[in-house]
């Protein structure tokens, strides 16, 4: 059995999700509670797996409730659902709620979410991983990338399009926008895939509260050797992202899907952020020894971590909000062929791009054996299209990476 909390200083509106969500109760046990303080007595009886608050309560409010939820018990997965529009609520809300929510909600829309939420930790066994993803409220950027959206914040003719173009060149300030711009601030009717689109509907206002303000922006810091390898990894996901796209568009596939590949390229590696991020030298330790053993990362990281990078990272992402067509590529992109979705998708191209990148890293040096699983794509009837895309990954790679 699972276990939910939900938090709110409405008798009528707990009432109401009684009522709504009693066909989930041979799944879950839930428990109602009106106030933050009630919720954290509940919290110290025993595990919770799910806690959704409202955001304006007497006392204690949502986000100071969830901060202390991230501290106390970060595996939980943290919900807001509230009646609130305003922007400076949204930020404020931003580093403790997982995703949020408006009132008032759609009952399936709520069930949804919930149960998404559970499947999610299904698929991240290790404890001690969705502990450390819980208490990620923000990703570093390469410093340079950070330096350059800084100065361009700052710049007098800095304009929504230069800015997008600099957040689109980096994994972590994509994944940040695309969490904020699909939560309840702007009560979309889809899910926004595209970092540029994300910008638009933000506006450059709200990112320049991000970026100096509210500050959920910042820059790696770390050892030389870490900052090295974060590089390297910014390289590889750039590259992959903007080969994926162009593989998508060789199959002339709907534009969402395009733009999904792109993002799921860009984003595919984040697990490798979180975990270099968070755990430091270890895990540097750990990437130098499936380079030089020739062990593939995610079965040291299976064995050392009781998780792969490709499950922290889509573990993350769906916590975030993001869309289900790059969380499953995020999941999947080194194994495809145990995604159940059997159909040209992000998917395969993240993994194709990926491969090929690896093969012969930043477009140099001698090639690797493929990584590209030849059966995926035959199971796919594509096996035929490979050597056409690799001809356009050695055409167009390191082209289209440097002057997008």
């Amino acid at each position: 059995m699972k276990h939910l909390l939900f938090v709110d200083d409405e008798p009528r509106l707990l009432d109401g999700l009684r009522r709504t969500l009693r066909p989930m109760r041979e799944e879950c046990n839930m428990a109602f509670v009106e106030s933050g303080e009630a919720a954290l007595q509940e919290l110290a009886k025993g595990p919770v797996d799910v806690v959704v608050t409202d955001m304006r309560m007497p006392g204690m409010d949502g986000a100071q409730l969830l901060a202390e939820v991230r501290k106390l018990y970060p595996a939980v997965v943290r919900i807001v659902l509230t009646g609130q529009s305003g922007k400076a609520s949204t930020l404020r809300s931003v580093g403790q709620a997982h995703q949020c929510l408006a009132k008032p909600c759609e009952a399936d829309e709520l069930k949804h979410l919930i149960m998404r939420a559970l499947a999610l930790r299904e698929m991240l066994s290790s404890e001690s991983v969705r502990v450390l993803v819980g208490r990620i409220d923000a990703l570093p950027s390469l410093p340079i990338v950070y330096t350059d959206l800084v100065s361009e914040i700052e710049s007098p003719t800095s304009s929504m399009e230069s800015v997008a173009k600099i957040i689109a060149r980096d994994m972590a300030m994509t994944t940040k926008v695309l969490q904020l711009v699909n939560s309840a601030f702007f009560g979309l009717s889809r899910t926004v895939s595209h970092p540029a689109q994300a910008i638009g509907l933000l506006g450059l206002d709200t990112v320049k509260s991000l970026v100096l303000g509210v500050q959920v922006f910042s820059a790696f810091r770390g050892a030389r050797g870490a900052l090295g390898m974060i590089e390297q990894l910014w390289k590889h996901s750039v590259a992959t992202g903007h080969l994926a796209r162009a593989i998508a568009q060789s199959e002339r596939v709907p534009l969402h899907l395009i733009e999904i590949a792109f993002t799921a390229g860009l984003l595919h590696d984040v697990g490798v952020l979180v975990l270099a991020a968070n755990l430091g030298e270890p895990y540097q330790k750990l990437l130098q020894a499936a380079g030089s053993s020739g062990t593939p990362l995610s079965v040291m990281e299976r064995e050392q971590l009781g998780a792969t990078h490709a499950e922290v990272g889509a573990y993350l992402l769906g916590l975030w909000g993001l869309g289900d067509g790059i969380v499953e590529a995020v999941a999947f992109h080194h194994a495809p062929t145990q995604c159940l979705n059997r159909a040209f998708g992000p998917l395969t191209a993240v993994h194709v791009a990926s491969g090929f990148d690896q093969e012969s890293p930043a477009g140099s040096g001698p090639e690797r054996p493929s990584v590209v699983d030849g059966d995926y794509l035959a199971s796919l009837g594509m096996a035929d299209r490979l050597p056409h895309w690799r001809e356009l990954a050695h055409s167009s790679l390191q082209t289209e990476a440097v002057h997008d």
